[in-house]
Order: structure tokens, then sequence, then C-alpha cells
């Protein structure tokens, strides 16, 4: 398995732990790390997207209400929810990582973790999203701090 799905596989074990603790009660990602140790750079980009998330929840979870067909977002499966907002998180704020790349690997995790029908439904929520991402599903592109490192060095 790759460093980066290794990691994804951390994202969403975190964030399902969080979304399933009392109120009141949060959790710190030193304390999820002490309870499953990985590499120092699986760690690194879990934390990433772990921020990330948590960090425009609002907005990723107002993305995948849209799309989200006879369902409350409480009522879908707490795995495929947070499954979903690790892709959602990087489909909008990871220009870095072509949509592409963050659906298949949404496929995977939600098979591995969640029920049956997991991976279908996880790839219907967000091929449609995609849909509406306004960059090329299978080109990375360069992030904001490369694009404006390049205009400095090639004006």
């Amino acid at each position: 398995m790759g460093k980066r799905r290794e990691a994804r596989e951390a994202a969403v074990q975190f964030l399902f732990q969080r979304d399933l603790q009392p109120t009141g009660q949060p959790v710190g990602i030193e304390d999820f790390w002490a309870l499953r140790p990985a590499p120092d750079n699986v760690q690194k980009f879990a934390t990433e997207l772990v921020t990330g998330v948590l960090g425009h929840q609002a907005v990723i979870d107002e993305q995948i209400k849209k799309f989200l067909k006879n369902y409350e977002m409480n009522r879908v499966a707490a795995v495929d929810r947070n499954v979903l907002r690790v892709a959602v998180y990087e489909m909008l704020f990871c220009p870095d990582i072509p949509p592409v790349i963050s659906i298949n690997e949404a496929i995977e995790v939600a098979k591995k973790f969640g029920a049956e029908q997991s991976g279908h439904f996880v790839n219907g929520v967000l091929d449609r999203i995609r849909a509406e991402v306004p960059r090329p599903a299978r080109v990375a592109q360069a992030t904001p701090i490369e694009t404006e490192k390049s205009k400095i060095e090639n004006p």
C-alpha cells in the first residue's frame, strides 16, 4: 500500500473516531498517533488532511449535501461521510492532486472500511461533485506557492 493511501486511511479513521466522540471530549491528533503509529511522512499527510477537513468542514459538508439524494448528512454512514469529506477536501483545496485520484482513492478506502455498497455510493456522490470542480479532472495543477515561485523565477 502506498504512503498516501495509508495517510488517507488514517485521516478517515481519525475523523470517524472524532465523529463518534461525545460532545465536549475532542480527540487530539497526537492521542490518535499514540494509538496508531505510522511513519512520519504518513502522519504528516494525514494530519494535513485532517486539519484541512476540520478547517473547511462547513464548506465541504455543504458541497456533499448538494448531491445527497434522499439523504441527510447525519444519516450517511460515518465511514462514508468521512471518506467523502477527505476526498472533497482534496478536490476543492489540493490542486496538486487530480480529482480522479481523490475519487479513486476514496472508493478504495470506502470499500475497505465501509459497507458492501460504500464504494458505489462514494463514487456516485464524488463523480457529481467532480463535474462542478472548476479544474481538469485528470491533471494536477501547481499549488499557489509553486505558482508564485514560478512567477518570481520566470517573470
